[in-house]
């Protein structure tokens, strides 16, 4: 059989934001780290471009245990609303003028070509111009303003999880590439977030390599401190972990966030199978010495 390694990983920091099915209205949360998120922190550590194929990365087994699942966190945005200053997009209001020039630019860009002159003739851009009405001066910025464009505020929600301390394992067969991973996520190319670019990570990242499996690390070493405190002690808490089998058996349920590629224009998901199940530490497991 062969030998495996498990690459320890420690998320944590004041919020987390793992989307699953988020939209721009509504930004949800996982409430553990996804395996595209982490797969993905460690292809940004890397240097990874998104149109770099993943490689190794995309074939380690993936581990999470929630020593501190966190508290989710709402938090409420208005965008948009009020009285904006003038752009010279806004300038453009003569829905005529502006149909003329879209069949100009579609001539001239190479797409399906159309008529390129109709009713109102061929139209250059210095044309295009269709006065805004009610032009006043802002009271208040004294910017240049129009009373016909003010725009309704989009109410939205994104979700968090706050305090939250996850130990995440990468097993893998081939320790050098995990000594790899780990270096990078200690000495990353490109910034580093925990779902989401407003979630930095804080203190350490990368825990060391362990020989096994990932139930045999989850069970062998200490729950992670929070918030910076001493670590709960580890007979204290039987902590949830959720564990990757490479095929589907009989109680192991499928989730589809196996990264397939993370291209700019849409990433590519696939199905995995993972177990969940309680973890108990071991009394020897001893405490960590990191920086929370």
């Amino acid at each position: 059989m062969t030998q495996t390694h498990v690459l320890l990983v420690r998320l944590a920091g004041p919020l987390q934001s793992w989307g699953v099915a988020g939209r721009f209205a509504r930004r949800d949360t996982h409430p553990r780290p996804t395996k595209s998120g982490v797969i993905g922190l460690c292809a940004a550590a890397l240097g990874f471009d998104r149109d770099q194929p993943l490689g190794e990365l995309a074939s380690v087994l993936f581990g999470v245990r929630a020593d501190h699942p966190g508290v989710p966190l709402r938090d409420y945005h208005t965008v948009g609303g009020g009285t904006y200053p003038l752009r010279p997009r806004d300038l453009v209001t003569d829905h005529r003028r502006a149909k003329a020039m879209e069949i100009v630019v579609e001539r001239d860009t190479g797409r399906p070509e159309k008529q390129a002159t109709g009713p109102f003739g061929h139209h250059t851009l210095e044309a295009w111009y269709g006065a805004p009405k009610r032009i006043a001066a802002d009271p208040h910025s004294g910017a240049l303003v129009s009373a016909e464009l003010t725009r309704h505020a989009l109410i939205t929600e994104r979700w968090y999880l706050a305090d939250a301390a996850f130990l995440v394992g990468l097993q893998h067969p081939d320790p050098v590439f995990l000594e790899q991973v780990a270096h990078a996520l200690e000495y990353p190319k490109r910034l580093l977030w925990l779902g989401r670019k407003s979630c930095p990570p804080s203190g350490d990242l990368a825990l060391g390599i362990v020989p096994g499996t990932l139930e045999q690390a989850f069970e062998t070493k200490p729950l992670l401190p929070a918030g910076g405190l001493a670590a709960a002690p580890a007979t204290s808490v039987r902590p949830w972990a959720w564990i990757e089998s490479p095929h589907p058996l009989p109680g192991v349920g499928p989730v589809a966030d196996q990264p397939i590629r993370f291209d700019a224009d849409g990433p590519i998901h696939g199905p995995r199978w993972e177990t969940r199940r309680r973890v108990t530490v071991a009394p020897y497991a001893g405490e960590w010495d990191i920086i929370p």
